[in-house]
């Protein structure tokens, strides 16, 4: 699905984000490529638009992204994080194959023995062989 510049605009005002052009690459690139891509991904994903572009530059965007509640953070393994444009309840797949990772509905989570507990994040990760993998 393509986005339009008032569209990515307009989405980062709504999360009182003030709209640059690094900002909005880098929210055109997470909401087109629904891949949990990593920083370096997504440096590499921009920097044919921009190619002054810089590491840094992505990596303070990000973390804007994610002090916004707009993107999250995936730890599927010790080596690298992933970031998540879609923060709702959802659980992650990743196969140990090819290395993609799937997004699958959550229906319910159970909280029994957590009573009191205050609960800031949920994960839910599984891992093995995807289906285009066996």
């Amino acid at each position: 699905m393509e986005f339009t510049n008032e569209e990515l605009i307009n989405f980062l005002k709504k999360n009182d984000i003030r709209p640059s052009n690094i900002r909005l690459k880098v929210l055109k690139y997470l909401l087109e490529n629904r891949i949990h891509p990593s920083a370096e991904d997504i440096y590499n994903g921009v920097i044919d638009e921009i190619p002054t572009l810089s590491r840094t530059s992505v990596y303070n965007t990000i973390n804007l992204f994610k002090e916004k509640g707009i993107v999250s953070e995936l730890y599927l393994d010790d080596k690298e994080v992933r970031y998540d444009i879609n923060t709702k309840l959802h659980g992650h797949f990743k196969c140990e194959e090819c290395g993609r990772v799937y997004d699958f509905p959550v229906t319910s989570i159970l909280h029994s023995g957590l009573e009191g507990f205050v609960i800031k994040k949920k994960e839910i990760n599984y891992y093995g062989v995807c289906i285009n993998c066996q």
